[in-house]
């Protein structure tokens, strides 16, 4: 049995993961993703052409984007509105959940006040002015590795894939949005992740738990990753922000419990079980993949995955883990609703796809080797 540390010393040894697979191994690599981007663009079809008995997974009209800026935003901007004119954060948020039907049982129905806190404080443009910031540190984080992160090519398509995600910011209502301001944090935690220098990633993953709780998978991998590399300081400043993360939101629970009325609504629930179809669809929906006809905007939405896995080292075993686990998250947990879970993995997991044409072709020559 080889000690997990020594198979990832080994894997990062390795560079180039999908060049050094035998043939048969390389074949079956190829299929999966051959197989995964047939079954994207036949999920991608609509329900009655692809399976009329099958119950839809894509998320519904009244919880697209444009739609969802008129609600989940709206509510965010009032309650931020009560809280500048002195009200406190719970009071505010369930009274105008109440009002607008929103669930406010369990507690996590309720967003943590980290969000509504800096927009009392700086406004919303100042929020989506330090999102900008955020996006620009991250595509520095992509230049400024060694080894260089890809070919020179590479990185130019994948700062123009992170332009165009950290663009976003510049939205009305992206100063509102919990989930994309994680995934600018988780983005910027995940590229500017150094051995010698890991705190300013610690920082950014730190503050994208304290806006959003379902950033705790990222930092439990990465505590996974740093007790596996036997680095005993990281590790133990890992546990230490899930500790503080534990206790923030036990607070966070008995203060929404504490303003909570007993006509309040009760969420339906997390475990619609929807399946990978509904990842596909946030994709769609949420970047730029919307302009594009949905049979080809699916199979688009899985390159990414292929080319992060190809990059190899503990930075494309990482992401590709992360990326997978937010996948398989939303597809066992989320409802049809919650299409907008896949803002945590962005705009980092589309960079990928400036990775994908790559580790394709290296399948292409291992298999045909």
């Amino acid at each position: 049995m080889i000690p997990a540390s020594r198979w990832l010393a080994s894997w990062q040894a390795l560079g180039r993961p999908f060049l050094h697979l035998p043939r048969p191994a390389a074949a079956l690599v190829l299929a999966l993703p051959a197989a995964a981007l047939a079954w994207s663009a036949f999920a991608s079809l609509p329900q009655d052409r692809a399976n009329p008995s099958a119950p839809t997974v894509a998320a519904p009209a009244n919880t697209a984007p444009s739609q969802r800026a008129k609600g989940d935003m709206a509510l965010y901007a009032r309650i931020s509105a009560r809280m500048v004119r002195g009200e406190g954060y719970y009071h505010a948020a369930l009274a105008e959940q109440r009002a607008g039907n929103y669930p406010t049982r369990p507690f996590v129905a309720v967003r943590l006040p980290t969000l509504a806190a800096m927009q009392a404080a700086i406004g919303p443009d100042g929020v989506r002015g330090l999102a900008l910031v955020l996006a620009a540190a991250a595509m520095a984080a992509l230049w400024w590795r060694s080894p260089p992160l890809g070919t020179r090519e590479e990185r130019i398509f994948a700062t123009a894939l992170l332009a165009a995600g950290g663009g976003a910011a510049l939205s009305p209502v992206a100063g509102y949005d919990h989930d994309f301001i994680a995934g600018l944090l988780l983005t910027f935690a995940l590229l500017a992740f150094r051995p010698h220098c890991w705190w300013p990633a610690l920082l950014a993953a730190a503050a994208a738990l304290a806006v959003r709780e379902l950033a705790a998978p990222f930092v439990m991998l990465w505590l996974v990753f740093a007790l596996i590399e036997g680095r005993r300081g990281e590790a133990f400043a890992l546990a230490a922000v899930l500790a503080l993360f534990a206790g923030g939101l036990a607070a966070h629970a008995h203060a929404v419990d504490a303003a909570r009325l007993p006509g309040d609504l009760v969420s339906q629930g997390w475990s619609a079980m929807a399946g990978y179809s509904l990842p596909l669809a946030g994709l769609g929906q949420l970047t730029g993949l919307r302009h594009l006809p949905p049979m080809l905007a699916a199979p688009l939405a899985v390159l990414p995955l292929v080319g992060w896995a190809g990059l190899g080292g503990r930075l494309g075993l990482f992401a590709a883990l992360w990326f997978a686990g937010v996948a398989t998250m939303i597809a066992l947990f989320a409802r049809p609703a919650n299409f907008y879970w896949v803002e945590l993995a962005l705009p980092a997991y589309a960079i990928g796809l400036a990775f994908a044409p790559r580790a394709l072709g290296e399948l292409l020559r291992s298999a045909a080797r």
